[in-house]
C-alpha cells in the first residue's frame, strides 16, 4: 500500500492505493474531513478500505490542513458553509483528474464519504453530481437550510453579532436549497447509502438525519438493502471503531460488487 502527498489543480491530496493496482481504474472513493481536521486525520478510514481493493483520494478542504490561513475559530465558522460549497464544487474537479490521470473509466465506481462537516459535503455532493455510485456518512445533515438557519440563531442567542446582512442571508439560504438533499430527495435515485449518527451529538443535530432516513425508507422500499442507517445511543460527535469499519465495508461492498 502506497501513500502519495499530491496536488491535484489546487488541491492538495493524499492518494492512498495498493501498490500493485496504482495504475488500474479500480473503485475509487473521496473522503472529506471534519471541520478544523484535515485529510490525514482520515487514514484509517483510507487504510481500510484500501485494503479492500479501493483507491481512496483524501482532499484538504478551503482554509484547512494544507491551505489553512491565520484565522481562529469563530472565523473559520463564518465560513463554514463557503467551505462545504466549495468542496463540493471541488469533487469535480477532482473526478475530472482522475479521468485525466487514466484512473478512471466508464465503468470504474466512485463513492463518497465524510466525517462531520466532511459528511455535511458528502449529502450535497449526492445533491449535485448523479455519477455518484455510493456513499457513507458519518454525523453528517441533509438539511443544509434548516442547519445553517439553527448555526446563525444559536450564534446570534450567544451575543455573537455576524458580519453578515439579510441580504447576503437569503443569498446564502438560496444556495444551500440548491444542495438540500432533504428538499431534493429524488436526487438520491436510490444510490446506496449509509448513515451512522451519535444520539448525543451536540454539534450536528441527530434528529435531522434520523429524520431524513425514516422519511427514505418510503422511498427505498423495493430495494431496502441499499439504504443503511446506524444510530449509537452513548455516542456524541465522535466514530465509533464500530461506526467506522461499518462504513468502510459498506461502500466497498457496494463499489465492489458493481
Amino acid at each position: 500500500m502506497i501513500i502519495r502527498s499530491e496536488q491535484w489543480q489546487h488541491i492538495p491530496v493524499l492518494h492512498i492505493v495498493e501498490e500493485k493496482r496504482q495504475q488500474e481504474p479500480i473503485p475509487v472513493v473521496v473522503f472529506f474531513h471534519g471541520f478544523m481536521s484535515a485529510k490525514e486525520h482520515n487514514l484509517h478510514y483510507a487504510y481500510n478500505l484500501a485494503k479492500q481493493g479501493i483507491r481512496v483520494i483524501l482532499p484538504d478542504a478551503k482554509l484547512h490542513g494544507e491551505r489553512a490561513e491565520a484565522v481562529d475559530e469563530f472565523h473559520l465558522q463564518l465560513h463554514f458553509w463557503e467551505i462545504v460549497l466549495g468542496s463540493i464544487e471541488e469533487l469535480a474537479l477532482i473526478h475530472q483528474e482522475l479521468k485525466e490521470r487514466q484512473l478512471l473509466d466508464d465503468r470504474t465506481p466512485v463513492g463518497i464519504g465524510g466525517t462531520s462537516m466532511g459528511g455535511i459535503t458528502t449529502f450535497g455532493c449526492l445533491a449535485s453530481y448523479g455519477w455518484i455510485d455510493a456513499a457513507s456518512i458519518m454525523m453528517g445533515s441533509p438539511a443544509f437550510t434548516r442547519l445553517a438557519k439553527g448555526q446563525i440563531a444559536y450564534a446570534e442567542r450567544g451575543g455573537r453579532t455576524l458580519p453578515v446582512t439579510l441580504a447576503e442571508r437569503e443569498q446564502l439560504f438560496t444556495a444551500l436549497e440548491r444542495v438540500d438533499l432533504s428538499k431534493n430527495p429524488s436526487r438520491l435515485n436510490h444510490r446506496p447509502i449509509f448513515m451512522w449518527h451519535g444520539e448525543q451529538d451536540s454539534l450536528v443535530p441527530f434528529e435531522l438525519t434520523k429524520e431524513f432516513y425514516h422519511e427514505m425508507q418510503q422511498d427505498y422500499q423495493e430495494c431496502p438493502e441499499r439504504l443503511s442507517w446506524m444510530p449509537e445511543e452513548e455516542a456524541g460527535h465522535s466514530v465509533s471503531r464500530s461506526g467506522m469499519l461499518a462504513a468502510v465495508n459498506w461502500l466497498a461492498q457496494h463499489l465492489n460488487d458493481r
